[in-house]
């Protein structure tokens, strides 16, 4: 078999496997994977360095989420101890030891206080993961993969998802020789 049926066993492998895997979503993403998308990225596969680009992406994208979620984890941590802390040293409690309601509310008004700033910690976190988010498609995009470009909407961004998906699972497929 010469090269340009080897290419051409290929690209109808990778089209079909493709199609499979978009027939196993539901149908508001499958109307957004037509076959014209599916028969390019199937194209833009022939040249393995895009298996190579998204596994490098994906292994970026799991130090950076291992990091977030363990600069969460101090984040609390050191809230934790600043509330104990500052009981202690303010001997809060004991202050309203005879008034329950009191001290509920001085509580209350700690945990109110903590609740929003983790909120607002989770936030800034969250803008990182999307900034993330923007550069992969940015990669992606300019590494010429059909289906990837910079958008913020959320429908588009899952389609980007699956895409993703199917390629990583693509990756670790045997492919016809």
């Amino acid at each position: 078999m010469d090269e340009s049926q080897l290419l051409q066993k290929k690209l109808y492998f990778l089209l079909e496997e493709l199609q499979n895997m978009a027939s196993e979503l539901s149908p508001k993403y499958q109307m957004r994977l037509p076959y014209e998308l599916l028969s390019s990225l199937a194209n833009c596969l022939l040249n393995e360095t895009v298996f190579e680009i998204v596994k490098g992406l994906l292994e970026i994208q799991q130090v950076t989420e291992q990091h977030l979620f363990q600069q969460r984890l101090q984040f609390i941590n050191s809230k934790k101890s600043l509330l104990k802390t500052q009981f202690e040293e303010q001997d809060l409690l004991k202050t309203y030891e005879n008034d329950s309601d009191k001290k509920i509310e001085v509580l209350q008004k700690f945990m109110i206080k903590q609740k929003e700033e983790l909120k607002a910690f989770d936030m800034k976190l969250v803008l990182e993961l999307d900034k993330k988010v923007a550069d992969q498609q940015h990669i992606l995009e300019q590494a010429g993969v059909p289906g990837f470009y910079h958008t913020k909407n959320p429908l588009e961004v899952k389609v980007q998802m699956h895409l993703l998906d199917f390629l990583l699972r693509l990756s670790c497929m045997q492919m016809p020789v």
